[in-house]
């Protein structure tokens, strides 16, 4: 790189290799190979450095700073392997919530907020965000603080921002994370996160970073990684601004009626609680709803065969730190559990044979040849693509829960 010098890794290997074809030797064909293809995607990446100045000088970004930041700095390969090797199976939301609310975390966040009492409390004050819900999350994010990342962020997001199939993402944390350098919240040697460049102990990428994380010790700093209080007002300030409200729970675990009619579920199902129970809609257990007046959307994870909940727009706050209901259902649970309440009474579908990544992109593929919008062949199941599934069950006769398993799949092969 010839502005900043930061890198002469790509250059000096280069003289080597010359030096070695002049001097009449002949290295291995795999190694030739190998060495060429990493000169390629170092010399390009320094050039990527050198293109991605100008942005950064607009943002504020000091040259110093800049050189600093990306002194040595090469791909990192692990970055390329984990982007390009995704998991082609959707993992059961039973065994997803059995990893994540274990006996283990519910005891050790149990210890945790013992210790950290003042300041969850401090939070909960200042923000109104319930405290076994940021604790939650912080037992979610990284088990209570025991294993919050060592990956360097402006590595692996320059990475990204590089090369692969989320440059875009990659390149506007690239530049969120270089601001946070310059803030001086934190040192460069103990800038570390996760991969995908989440940091802390609750694992704020970024842009999120900048926009939510707090100062709670009053030290002048945002100091997720180190300081508990900070981390934990930082999330609580984050659900507070994605929609939290401290008047309702974030939902309940509900018993439906006999004949109840399945396609009232999801957003456009929508209604106060009240209107819920006169349909017959009744909290699993003894217990009473108690907010009548709030309004909630029925959630159910796999259709008819599990458990079903009423979620409010506290379930969708918590949607927000990350876009999945299996993600946002065990941070609810988790919260609950550290809260002193059971497990869920309805068991789940244990014995159920899933759809694989591949299987939901046929799926869709076939109900969109039927006149279904499912709005896209992604593999990933959202609210358009359930309720296509629910007008196909409506209209074949089935229960219209909009949830596709294997059996699902094989009548709309057979053209059913």
């Amino acid at each position: 790189m010839k502005r900043f010098g930061l890198s002469v890794s790509g250059l000096a290997a280069t003289s080597v290799l010359l030096a070695s074809l002049a001097l009449g030797t002949t290295p291995s064909r795999s190694l030739d190979i190998g060495a060429l293809e990493s000169l390629s995607r170092n010399a390009a990446f320094d050039q990527f450095v050198e293109d991605l100045w100008p942005e950064a000088r607009r943002n504020g970004i000091s040259p110093e700073l800049y050189r600093s930041a990306f002194a040595g700095v090469t791909p990192d390969p692990r970055i390329f392997d984990r982007q390009t090797s995704q998991a082609e199976f959707v993992t059961p939301i039973w065994t997803y919530l059995a990893k994540r609310v274990s006996a283990d975390r519910i005891a050790r966040g149990k210890s945790m907020m013992q210790t950290h009492t003042s300041a969850l409390q401090a939070v909960e004050r200042r923000y109104g965000v319930d405290k076994y819900i940021v604790a939650s999350i912080w037992g979610m994010e990284t088990n209570y603080g025991s294993y919050t990342g060592k990956m360097s962020v402006i590595r692996s997001l320059a990475t990204m921002a590089f090369s692969g199939g989320r440059k875009k993402y990659g390149r506007k944390q690239l530049l969120g994370a270089l601001d946070i350098l310059q803030s001086g919240d934190i040192s460069l040697d103990q800038f570390t996160g996760s991969w995908a460049g989440a940091m802390g102990h609750t694992q704020f990428i970024p842009l999120t970073y900048n926009a939510y994380a707090v100062d709670m010790t009053g030290d002048g700093k945002r100091d997720i990684w180190n300081s508990v209080p900070d981390a934990l007002g930082s999330t609580a300030n984050y659900l507070k601004k994605r929609g939290w409200k401290n008047h309702m729970p974030w939902g309940w675990e509900v018993r439906l009626p006999r004949g109840f009619n399945y396609r009232m579920a999801g957003k456009k199902g929508t209604r106060s609680v009240a209107a819920w129970a006169k349909l017959g809609v009744k909290p699993a257990g003894q217990g009473r709803f108690g907010v009548g007046k709030v309004r909630a959307r029925l959630l159910l994870p796999v259709g008819r065969h599990g458990p079903a909940f009423l979620v409010t727009k506290n379930f969708d706050a918590i949607l927000a730190y990350n876009r999945s209901n299996s993600y946002a259902l065990a941070v609810a649970h988790l919260g609950d559990r550290l809260a002193g309440q059971g497990p869920f009474e309805a068991s789940w579908p244990t014995d159920m044979k899933l759809l694989s990544r591949s299987d939901n992109r046929e799926l869709q593929k076939l109900l969109s040849a039927r006149g279904f919008n499912t709005g896209g062949t992604s593999g990933t199941i959202g609210p358009r693509t359930r309720s296509a599934i629910s007008n196909y069950q409506h209209r074949i006769g089935l229960t219209p829960d909009g949830y596709a398993d294997a059996r699902l799949l094989e009548r709309l092969r057979r053209g059913l």
